[in-house]
């Protein structure tokens, strides 16, 4: 006889008041598509720190998991139907984890009920996307707390080799010590590490209020738990959005060696930067890691000269085997950045001023025939080329990590790119590296690619 294990927990935060409304609206819920995603989340809070890249593998492993909504008069209770032990201590849930699912439970439900995510119509304007972004920070509380220019986001991969993670460490222990916060993508790799080296530093410097900011989108979060260093976690409906709300909150962007899910957040903030209205905009951007990964940025480094030109390579700075340097850089930059954000009257917690068009706004939905069609050709503006290679390496990460995406590849086989004769060799040459150097999926994992790149 299998035993059921049942907890119930209390709504922590703003969400332990809600009207009688509010409290209708989620219990509605329960039957819902929308809430099939909320439980699958919820299981990937319950396995924090975790290194995992494959929802499947999550959900086999916990079949017997469920998770209900349990209305109350003053709130909703989270109910869990045969939790992970790993969640517990000497029988209590972890505190950080409680707190993590109401803030699914915000993200993915709450925030539903009030911008109708399931309706395109409500992203067909772009000011209500930026709007939108600022009002789920806001919801999260993370911006009243932001105005001291000491946050940093660090993009890099999932799967990096065990020397890239010690200096993903080290440039975070760095930045700690100079107090800077630092926002993440949330999960294992170059995610982990800037925050746990920040958080040594932090200790150092007696910071009793670091930060620890993880921003993901619920098809990444099921596939990639979030590390256990995050203390703010924040559930973007879409990549698009998740990535607005990286570079309108921070104040400064580290990128470390990654795969195509770092150059698509690479070649997203070059694509935005690169606008004519965005000329005076000033946003730190390193790109650093040990020096067995040089090779990597100059990779990087080429294709982007070969594909955007000079005036993109410009925008950012390589530091190679100096996380002192990183440090020092970018605590110098905050004065520019401060003096940038009064000279306009801007806010030091929200990045208004920043310009983005739809094209990096709406979001793109990968499949076959979206695929296909990208026009991924010089024949364009730098800024849009941006936009359709940044698509273009979403879908791969779709392909790579995503369940519906890996389910539809795996019946109709791999998305087929077609580039012009000059970009296509260039695009393979570069997502080639990726998978030789194993950037594609975690070590140890056997990679079978989702794409191929074709030319005229």
């Amino acid at each position: 006889m299998t035993h059921t294990r049942t907890i119930q927990l209390n709504p922590v935060g703003w969400m332990s008041q809600l009207s009688q409304a509010e409290i209708e609206l989620l219990a509605q819920h329960n039957d819902s598509e929308r809430y099939q995603l909320f439980r699958i989340c919820c299981l990937a809070v319950l396995n924090s720190g975790i290194d995992q890249d494959d929802m499947y593998a999550l959900l086999n492993a916990n079949q017997q998991f469920d998770v209900h909504l349990v209305r109350r008069e003053r709130g909703v209770k989270i109910e869990l139907i045969n939790p992970p032990s790993h969640a517990f201590v000497e029988g209590k849930l972890i505190k950080g984890v409680h707190e993590h699912l109401f803030s699914v439970l915000r993200d993915l439900l709450y925030m539903e009920n009030k911008y109708l995510l399931s309706s395109a119509e409500c992203f067909a304007e772009g000011g209500v996307c930026t709007d939108m972004v600022f009002d789920m920070l806001r919801h999260a509380n993370c911006l009243t707390t932001n105005e001291q220019l000491n946050t940093v986001v660090c993009w890099g991969g999932h799967s990096i080799r065990e020397h890239e993670y010690k200096y993903t460490k080290e440039v975070g222990y760095q930045l700690g010590l100079r107090e800077f916060n630092i926002c993440t993508g949330c999960g294992p790799g170059a995610m982990k590490g800037p925050m746990k080296g920040a958080a040594i530093g932090h200790a150092k410097q007696r910071v009793k209020s670091g930060r620890f900011i993880g921003i993901t989108e619920p098809s990444i979060i099921a596939a990639e738990p979030p590390n256990a260093i995050v203390n703010e976690l924040i559930i973007m409906p879409d990549i698009e959005k998740r990535l607005e709300a990286f570079v309108r909150f921070g104040h400064a962007i580290v990128i470390f060696p990654g795969g195509v899910g770092t150059a698509e957040e690479l070649l997203y903030l070059l694509g935005i930067m690169l606008h004519d209205s965005n000329v005076q905009q000033h946003i730190p951007i390193v790109l650093t890691g040990p020096a067995q990964s040089a090779e990597y940025f100059t990779v990087i480094d080429d294709f982007i000269g070969q594909t955007l030109g000079a005036k993109a390579q410009a925008l950012y700075t390589i530091i190679v085997d100096d996380a002192s340097a990183v440090g020092s850089y970018l605590y110098k930059q905050k004065a520019k950045v401060s003096a940038y954000r009064k000279a306009i009257g801007d806010s030091y917690g929200f990045n208004w001023a920043l310009k983005i068009d739809a094209d990096f706004q709406q979001p793109f939905i990968p499949n076959h025939e979206s695929m296909a069609q990208l026009s991924l050709s010089f024949e364009q503006p730098s800024h849009q080329l941006a936009a359709n290679l940044r698509r273009a390496f979403s879908g791969i990460v779709a392909g790579n990590i995503k369940a519906q995406s890996a389910a539809d590849i795996q019946a109709k086989g791999p998305y087929i790119l077609h580039g012009d004769e000059r970009l296509a060799p260039l695009l393979d040459t570069l997502l080639k590296s990726f998978v030789e150097q194993g950037r594609m999926k975690l070590p140890g994992s056997v990679y079978t690619p989702c794409f191929q790149v074709t030319a005229p």
